[in-house]
């Protein structure tokens, strides 16, 4: 399954560094209920070098079908946009 990274989750005053917001480009997880069997599966990230950042997912946010993910490691800032791998 493949995902795009579209930001930090943040809030007004306050970043998340380690905690990314995922939108899965597969048309059924489309809303909050949908995506609920998907927590706690690995996403795995690839940089353009080879190396692998791995995360997990945490939970949903927002009703859109977007999920936060964890991940061990911070990512770059260029991986905002780029497609992930969700196992």
């Amino acid at each position: 399954m493949i995902g795009t990274i579209h930001n930090n989750r943040r809030g007004i005053s306050k970043i998340h560094p380690s905690q990314f917001l995922i939108k899965i480009d597969d048309e059924k997880y489309s809303t909050s209920a949908t995506v609920a069997p998907l927590f706690g599966k690995k996403v795995i990230y690839r940089t353009i070098s080879g190396k692998t950042i791995t995360g997990k997912i945490t939970g949903s946010h927002g009703n859109k079908g977007v999920v936060k993910v964890t991940f061990e490691r911070l990512l770059p800032g260029t991986a905002v946009g780029e497609k992930i791998e969700i196992k």
